[in-house]
């Protein structure tokens, strides 16, 4: 009888008619290495579900392409409007400079009280001492600084103009001491065309500082041995340091004269 082929091994019966069970097989050997773990994978954001009964969200609408750029320049926009100006800032005022203090000694209370209001003044300003006199007893002011003071030595007379005031011009007389080793200014004031004595008899210095004086300012010294220009020519107009003298004008008919040219600016 020939053999049954049922499956890929032959069977061949057995004695009694019964097949042979076969072998259940053996399970798989399980490895001894553990697994290596791997890391879970992000979990993908949740897309919120679309309602039961709706229709699905239309897809996005892609944006429209950039327009081509044109060979045109557009035409400027308009300017904005201008911001409003800030407000500066007020400047700190200015500090308080130093001001003039009583000058109170012998000196001063001998001369307020043998000339009364005809002594305006006195003063020290920064440590220098100086007398305001009237123009009618400046000259025995001086006087007294040099005989019974010790004032021997006059420094300067020199003068300064205010156009807009009625007695235009400061004369300031600029005394030092040899014996008390200090400075003392005796100040007076004059209107234009008024004249002043000469202090030459006092002080043979004061020569030319008067000459300087008249020649600058035109202010006349009675009694000068020889008041003419010192610096200018005898024959120029005008006096150059008054305010009102621009600064330049200049005599053209001296100029000339002497230079031959129509002017020497």
């Amino acid at each position: 009888m020939p053999e049954e082929t049922k499956g890929p091994n032959p069977v061949s019966p057995t004695p009694g008619g019964e097949a042979p069970q076969a072998e259940p097989p053996s399970p798989p050997a399980q490895s001894t290495v553990a697994p290596t773990e791997k890391p879970a994978p992000a979990t993908p954001a949740a897309t919120p579900a679309a309602p039961v009964g709706d229709k699905p969200p239309a897809p996005a609408a892609a944006k429209p392409a950039a327009p081509a750029a044109s060979a045109e320049k557009p035409a400027p926009a308009a300017a904005a409007a201008p911001k409003p100006a800030t407000p500066a800032a007020k400047p700190a005022p200015k500090p308080e400079g130093p001001k003039p203090e009583p000058w109170d000694s012998e000196l001063v209370r001998s001369l307020k009280s043998q000339y009364g209001s005809g002594i305006k003044e006195a003063n020290t300003y920064l440590g220098q001492k100086y007398l305001v006199a009237d123009r009618s007893i400046v000259y025995e002011v001086l006087l007294r600084m040099r005989d019974e003071q010790l004032y021997d030595y006059c420094v300067d007379v020199t003068a300064v103009h205010y156009p807009k005031r009625e007695a235009q011009f400061d004369v300031i007389y600029i005394l030092y001491s040899f014996h008390h080793n200090e400075r003392v200014r005796v100040k007076t004031q004059i209107a234009d065309g008024e004249h002043l004595r000469t202090v030459c008899d006092l002080w043979p210095t004061a020569n030319w500082l008067e000459r300087e004086v008249f020649d600058m300012f035109g202010i006349v010294f009675d009694g000068h041995p020889d008041l003419k220009r010192i610096l200018m020519p005898d024959e120029w107009k005008g006096h150059p340091l008054r305010k009102d003298y621009p600064i330049l004008q200049q005599d053209n008919e001296w100029v000339k004269i002497n230079l031959g040219i129509e002017s020497a600016q």
